[in-house]
């Protein structure tokens, strides 16, 4: 059974930093490309930040410089360090697993992050 949990989500002003955990099982992690997602009240579901199994990133250009994405492979897990966040970065933030062979996809719970001025 796939289950991806997300923790580390919570309150912080404007400025401060989070750090979200997304522990993978289930899969095999060192062949799934991992993501983090976000979306806020009333909008879409976006891409923040994604690590291939190779250790490629990718980010939103809203994050740059301010996010990083990285991954744990004895821990099967896969991290979010935020850092000077705003308010525009509240939103609940999804974990997400995409098998590269497979391509199956699979969605963590979610986790809340909110971000007062």
């Amino acid at each position: 059974q796939v289950q991806l949990v997300e923790s580390g989500g919570g309150l912080v002003q404007a400025g401060g930093s989070l750090r979200l955990s997304c522990a993978a099982s289930g899969i095999n992690f060192n062949f799934n490309t991992m993501t983090w997602y976000r979306q806020a009240p009333g909008e879409s579901r976006e891409l923040v930040a994604q690590i291939t199994s190779g250790g490629s990133t990718n980010y939103a250009d809203s994050v740059k410089g301010r996010f990083t994405i990285s991954r744990d492979y004895a821990k099967d897990t896969v991290y979010l360090q935020m850092n000077s966040l705003k308010p525009d970065d509240t939103a609940v933030y999804y974990c997400n697993a995409r098998d590269v062979l497979t391509k199956r996809h699979s969605w963590g719970q979610g986790t809340h992050v909110t971000v007062s001025s």
